[in-house]
């Protein structure tokens, strides 16, 4: 697998970290409007998974959904920036930028990301978009289950179990025909609260 090695960058762009597992998020339509990122890219998911670089252990999943909106299913994540808008786990506006400081936030000295993409068709990209509005708030350890969950509801995927463990998805995902994957490490401190700013949210 090809690797990729880089810093965080983009500096002083609005961040904030703020942990959210199994609490409803619910951000208002203006500002899911307002944020709403529509690349011309075709469509496409790509898998994301955190490994620890000494045990190579899964610590956290999330999908990125390119469809008619690009958009993160980052379930029981504790990323949330003040340039997205938030509904149960689902974030909106999660353009290349947004991409770029998600995975810079994550990769550090103790972490590593899997980062798999997928073209898929239009239709294919819409119901995982759909899945992920109809999720709802999931709970804390469950992000694994729940993309592995919706991602065995698309064509051509029953192939992937339901599962609590990321590398197994990460695994049975990467068996799929097409996939194309990339290895992120940085070298940044663990303590990475220098990133943190808390935006506003609209928590139910």
């Amino acid at each position: 697998m090809p690797k990729i090695a880089r810093r965080a960058f983009i500096i002083g762009l609005p961040l904030a970290v703020a942990g959210c597992a199994g609490a409803g998020v619910w951000a208002p339509d203006d500002q899911i409007e307002r944020v709403a990122f529509r690349g011309t890219e075709e469509p496409f998911l790509k898998l994301l998974t955190v490994r620890n670089v000494g045990t190579g252990n899964g610590a956290h999943t999330a999908l990125l959904i390119n469809a008619s909106q690009r958009v993160l299913f980052d379930p029981a994540g504790s990323w949330i920036s003040s340039a997205l808008a938030e509904r149960n786990d689902l974030l909106y506006g999660f353009s290349p930028v947004e991409e770029a400081r998600y995975t810079s936030y994550h990769a550090r000295s103790s972490y590593y990301i899997v980062s798999q993409y997928l073209p898929v068709p239009a239709a294919t990209a819409e119901q995982a978009f759909a899945l992920a509005r109809e999720a709802g708030p999931v709970s804390k350890s469950m992000c694994t289950n729940a993309t592995s969950r919706l991602l065995r509801q698309l064509p051509g995927m029953d192939s992937i179990r339901q599962s609590f463990f990321p590398e197994a998805l990460e695994r049975r995902f990467g068996a799929l025909p097409g996939v194309v994957t990339e290895t992120i490490y940085e070298d940044d401190d663990d303590d990475n609260r220098s990133l943190r700013d808390r935006a506003p949210r609209v928590v139910l």
